[in-house]
């Protein structure tokens, strides 16, 4: 059988914290797509595992942005520019926010937090705020739907994960295979969980994403926050 995906391994280091992103790159018949690129500047890093996974860049045909955020979004010009070819895919919900169209939402929610922050807190909170003032903004030239079905990674549909953003998607392999869960989900305790329940824009909504994604029962939860969990019951 011809490879479905591959995952990727991001690695950073903030000031001694060691922090790991797990991008995805799904091989259809005519399209290679990465799911999510990583936090600005990441365009070698990116490249590099590419080639590690024997994927050359320039053979990229689509980059699928599951939500707004920095660490998802954010090398996202800097490989359009690089690959001018690439398609920049997200929900249409999310789509306005991506392209500038709309003031981002992580940035709205710092901004309305900063006074409410304790005084040690205001220096991390107004950095926070410049690095969505300072992040470079793609046109989102393919919007997506849930529900549209691709043949991306063996056949996969697109499933509306809403909560952490308005517009989060998530990405379902049709045989259940695999799910790419995006920040829907996070790996905690060998479990599954909200991720940054205190970032998420709608709690509710965000525990209702994540019992959808329990419920498919997929053999693996490729989660970018934490990599691959495998299902107990497969």
């Amino acid at each position: 059988m011809s490879r479905r995906f591959e995952i990727l391994d991001l690695s950073y280091d903030f000031g001694g914290m060691e922090q790991h992103l797990f991008p995805v790159v799904l091989f259809g018949q005519e399209e290679v797509v990465l799911v999510d690129c990583g936090y600005p500047g990441s365009l070698e890093l990116l490249e590099a595992q590419l080639r590690i996974h024997n994927i050359q860049p320039e053979a990229l045909t689509r980059l699928v942005l599951t939500h707004q955020d920095d660490d998802h979004m954010g090398a996202a010009a800097e490989l359009k520019e690089a690959y001018p070819s690439i398609k920049i895919s997200a929900s249409h919900a999310e789509a306005p926010y991506i392209s500038g169209a709309c003031k981002n939402l992580r940035l709205q929610q710092g901004e309305a937090l900063q006074d409410k922050l304790p005084e040690e807190q205001k220096a991390f909170g107004q950095q926070f705020c410049d690095r969505y003032r300072h992040l470079r903004l793609v046109l989102v030239d393919a919007p997506l739907f849930p529900g549209e079905q691709f043949d991306w990674g063996g056949g996969c549909e697109i499933l509306e994960t809403a909560g952490h953003t308005p517009g989060h998607i998530s990405i379902r392999a049709a045989d259940n295979a695999y799910m790419i869960t995006g920040d829907a989900a996070v790996i905690e305790g060998e479990k599954l969980a909200i991720a940054n329940p205190e970032y998420c824009l709608d709690p509710a909504a965000a525990e209702q994403s994540l019992n959808q994604l329990l419920q498919y029962n997929s053999c693996q939860y490729i989660c970018y926050h934490g990599g691959v969990l495998k299902n107990s019951l497969e």
